[in-house]
Parts: C-alpha cells; sequence; structure tokens
C-alpha cells in the first residue's frame, strides 16, 4: 500500500475527511475509491459515497475478498444512517463472514454492531441482545467502541434498565474523547440526554405528570397496578397481562383506570370503547358483555363493580391505580417519534420499522406534512423524510477504521 493511501485512512480514522480527500481526490484506483467513498460519507454525500464504493468493491480484485467486504460494510453503515432499512442483511453478514474468517477481527466486529444497531431501529430487541452476547468489543478502536456502547445503553433503554444504560452511556463518552471526534462526542451526549427527557405521562386520580425513564422504571417495579398506554398491557410488579390484541378491552382498562378511585360513567365508556355518540340498548349491552370480559381477564390484579353511573375498578390489595401515557398522543404519534431522532427516513423504512404498509405511512406522512409537522428531501426512491430542523446542522458519518486492502 503506497503512502497516500495509508495517510487518507488514518486521516479518516481520525475524523478527518477533508484531508483524506486532499490526498486521493484525484485518484480512481480501487483503494482510493473507497477511501473517498467513506470521506463523502463523512462529509454527508451519501449518494456520492454509495457510488463510490461499490464502484470500490467492482474495482477490487477476485483475490481481494477482504477489501471487498470492507465496502459492503461501509455501504451497509451508509444505509444505515440514511435509514435504508430494505438494505439487504444477507450481504452484511456474508461480508462479516468474511472479515472473521481472514482474520480482520477489527471491521467484523465493527460489522457485528451495524447489525445491532439495525436490529434497534426496527424494534427486534431479543436478537438484537443475543447478536450482542456474541460480539467481543475488546478489538474496537476508540470510535467503534463509542458506538457499539451507545447501542448498549440503547437496549438497556429499551428494556428499561436504567443503572446499565448510564454505565454504558458513560464507557461511550470516554472512548468518545479517545477518539477525539467532535461529531461523535455529540452523539454521545445527545444519548445521555435522552435519559432524563421526559418519557411518558403518568394519569392517575384526575391529574398528569411528565416522568423520566428513571421514575418509570421505579414505577413498574413497584406494587403499583400500571394500565401501560405505551405497550397496551396491565402490569403489577412482575405480573404482566397484555391488550394489544384486545384493544376495546384495553380502552375500557384505561377509562376505568383514569377514574380509580371513583367510578367512570357509562357514557364516558361508551364514547371511548365504542365511539358512540348517542348509545342505543344494543351499545348498553355490548357494553356489559365487554365490561365482563374485562372482569375476567383483570381478575388477578382488581375487580370491576357496577355503580348507579357506571364501572369502578377496585385494586386486590393495597397500592394505586395509574396509567402510563406516551408523552404524547396526537395523531401519527409513534411516526413522529421515529422521525424525531433527527435523520432521514425513507417511507419503506418507516414501515419496516412500524410494522405496517407503506401506503399507510406515506398517508400520514403526507397529513403531517401539510401540517408543517415533518418536510421532506429529494424525489422518487430518493425521497426522505425528517422534522423541521431547528437549525442547519448537517449530519455527520462517522466510519471508522481503513477500508482499503493491507
Amino acid at each position: 500500500m503506497d503512502s497516500l493511501i495509508v495517510a487518507a485512512a488514518q486521516a479518516l480514522a481520525a475524523g478527518d475527511a477533508l484531508g483524506a480527500m486532499k490526498r486521493v481526490a484525484l485518484r480512481d484506483d480501487a483503494p482510493a475509491l473507497a477511501l473517498r467513498g467513506i470521506a463523502m460519507a463523512q462529509l454527508g454525500d451519501l449518494d456520492r459515497a454509495k457510488a463510490l464504493l461499490k464502484n470500490a468493491a467492482r474495482a477490487f480484485g477476485p483475490r481481494e475478498t477482504v477489501a471487498r467486504a470492507r465496502c459492503i460494510v461501509a455501504q451497509a453503515e451508509i444505509a444505515l444512517v440514511s435509514r435504508d432499512l430494505g438494505w439487504p442483511e444477507k450481504a452484511l453478514e456474508t461480508a462479516r463472514a468474511v472479515l472473521d474468517k481472514h482474520g480482520d477481527r477489527i471491521n467484523a466486529a465493527h460489522a457485528r454492531n451495524l447489525q445491532i444497531r439495525r436490529l434497534l431501529l426496527v424494534g427486534h430487541l431479543d436478537e438484537a441482545e443475543r447478536l450482542l452476547a456474541k460480539l467481543d468489543p475488546s478489538p474496537l478502536p476508540p470510535a467503534a467502541r463509542a458506538s457499539h456502547e451507545l447501542a448498549v445503553a440503547g437496549i438497556a433503554i429499551r428494556r428499561l434498565r436504567t443503572e446499565p444504560a448510564r454505565a454504558a452511556l458513560a464507557r461511550a463518552a470516554e472512548a468518545a474523547r479517545r477518539a477525539d471526534i467532535a461529531a461523535l462526542d455529540v452523539e454521545v451526549r445527545n444519548a445521555a440526554r435522552a435519559l432524563d427527557a421526559p418519557a411518558a405521562r403518568l394519569i392517575a386520580g384526575g391529574t398528569e405528570r411528565l416522568l423520566s425513564l428513571g421514575e418509570v422504571e421505579a414505577l413498574l417495579s413497584s406494587g403499583t397496578l400500571v394500565v401501560d398506554a405505551c405497550r397496551n398491557v396491565v402490569r403489577r410488579g412482575s405480573e404482566v397481562l397484555s391488550l394489544a390484541s384486545r384493544p376495546v378491552l384495553f380502552v375500557l382498562a384505561r377509562v376505568l383506570a383514569e377514574a380509580a378511585p371513583a367510578d367512570a360513567p357509562r357514557a364516558l365508556l361508551l364514547s371511548r370503547a365504542f365511539r358512540a355518540r348517542h348509545a342505543d340498548e344494543s351499545h348498553r349491552a355490548r357494553l356489559r358483555v365487554e365490561i365482563g370480559r374485562l372482569r375476567a381477564a383483570l381478575e388477578p390484579f382488581a375487580d370491576i363493580d357496577a355503580t348507579p353511573q357506571g364501572f369502578v375498578l377496585t385494586l386486590r390489595g393495597k397500592g394505586d391505580i395509574v396509567v402510563l401515557a406516551p408523552p404524547m398522543e396526537t395523531e401519527h404519534a409513534f411516526l413522529l417519534a421515529l422521525l424525531a431522532d433527527g435523520e432521514a427516513w425513507s417511507s419503506s423504512a418507516l414501515a419496516i420499522a412500524l410494522a405496517t404498509s407503506p401506503r399507510t405511512v406515506q398517508r400520514a406522512l403526507d397529513a403531517l406534512a401539510a401540517a408543517g409537522k415533518v418536510q421532506s428531501v429529494g424525489n422518487g426512491r430518493a425521497r426522505r423524510w425528517m422534522m423541521p430542523p431547528v437549525v442547519g446542522f448537517p449530519t455527520t458519518l462517522l466510519l471508522p477504521g481503513p477500508l482499503p486492502s493491507d
């Protein structure tokens, strides 16, 4: 490998994309194309970066399997950052296996880390934890180690384990400090702030207040009966009853919990559960049937008794009854929550993450765009959606480690 390629690779590893470009900007050999692709990715031109890396993978000879695998890993990271969740997972796993077979432990571990981060985005926590258990982060350089710890923290946050999350974020901050890459340090600090940001609303006794993630964790581990509107479950300590597939029962449980310890009027139950503005006898009969089903489902937790005005939810034993709701419950709130990460998403990637149809997502995006809550860039297949930025600050992609052949 010549000195310019080595110098450019070292510059990229340190986050100096412009310095790397100065050394290889006029070259079109395979290693230079790969380095230029990474540099363009760090500078934010992801379309140009993808084209350069694809050309580099083709330019490497048939014996340079490791170099081609590194290009595929780089393409996978660009797909992840650009929220192209439809990018073929098998290609990344094949590249990771090639790198591991040829002893490139650093890039193999980085590929595994990318797989974990993708699984986090689409909400497959069990599989992400399984892959995380197989990953040895010790060979990772500081920048990649910070990214790994962010993935560890992401899993812990989604599992409501605040102390492990704080510990992982502290390790990520230390790795970012050693990497000396400003954009990475900002990313870690932004992730740390999420632990103290409002994570849910507590509704009890007719009042509401915002809770941090730590407060949510403490609430769920207490003896309080929680009607969790974030996951559509009813829980008390370690006992959990899922009503995700029974939306009418969950709405009734939530209305009763919001009214507790008082009773919930029948008119309110009918309007919330069945959206019945003018209830007739058939609606009232259905309400009695559904209340009976809910009473049977909640038997381990609480009792439901009829009152002259409606129904009342009474806890078995000592404790409180509360409702845990998302911080905001506007229409398309889950879509806005995904876009709140500041990245540009395609409608197909949003559909994958939300496990719904692309057409449903597109209709929601059009409605949000008309309301000025989201904006799009690009056209056709290159169209991406994001929240309107407060300030114009470009997202920088970090691709640790050189990709050309040794």
